[in-house]
């Protein structure tokens, strides 16, 4: 079985990794399963993407909520932030670079990926936020260092997400904006805590950006 850095199951689908010219790196939510989340490979169906789904241990990346106070998610934050690393660092080594790398993810997995993003800045591929925010307590700041130099950046959510308030998707789209992303957000309205056809579109788009 392929391990993530995490030692826990590495999921993948679509292009052979040795013959792939792009990639995307899928996080599932909490309570979830890499399986689940690999589903959207069959959604995107591009080609030439070969699909990343790294299994959390216990299916959660973190124990508390998005916007406790930091220090209550550590150390396991920082361990989830390393399982990400280490799969651009795989990608690396078979030759797909940042900048055709689109890391993604749903809820808290969401949350991951887009932090992931703000600490990490560089041109990616594209950044992908399904119902989910920047990490921290009300009143973070995410003074971020770097740049993402033009990476598209999407953020889509619910306008009454149980688990996202839509106040901190707006905030999270403002920061990764001052961090130089060109980012689209979309709160839909009523929605349930899921992905709509609007969302998977907008990605497909990403992806053709990165190879047509």
């Amino acid at each position: 079985m392929i391990q993530a850095p995490n030692g826990q199951p590495l999921l993948m689908a679509g292009k052979p990794l040795s013959e792939a010219g792009a990639a995307m790196i899928l996080l599932h939510g909490r309570g979830a399963t890499a399986q689940s989340i690999l589903s959207l490979a069959g959604e995107l169906r591009h080609p030439e993407f070969v699909y990343l789904a790294p299994q959390a241990a216990g299916n959660q990346w973190y124990p508390n909520r998005f916007m406790t106070p930091l220090a209550g998610n550590e150390p396991y934050l920082s361990a989830a932030l390393a399982v990400v690393d280490g799969l651009m660092a795989r990608l690396g080594e078979a030759a797909i670079p940042p900048e055709k790398v689109i890391v993604a993810g749903f809820s808290q997995g969401a949350c991951l990926a887009l932090e992931y993003a703000g600490r990490n800045a560089r041109r990616y591929g594209g950044v992908v936020g399904f119902s989910g925010g920047l990490i921290g307590p009300h009143g973070t700041l995410w003074e971020f260092s770097g740049s993402l130099d033009g990476t598209p950046v999407f953020l889509g959510c619910s306008d009454v997400d149980f688990h996202i308030p839509a106040t901190r998707v707006e905030e999270s789209a403002a920061a990764l904006r001052r961090l130089g992303g060109d980012v689209t957000m979309r709160l839909y309205a009523g929605m349930e805590h899921t992905i709509v056809e609007d969302e998977l579109a907008f990605v497909r788009g990403m992806m053709g950006g990165i190879i047509g």
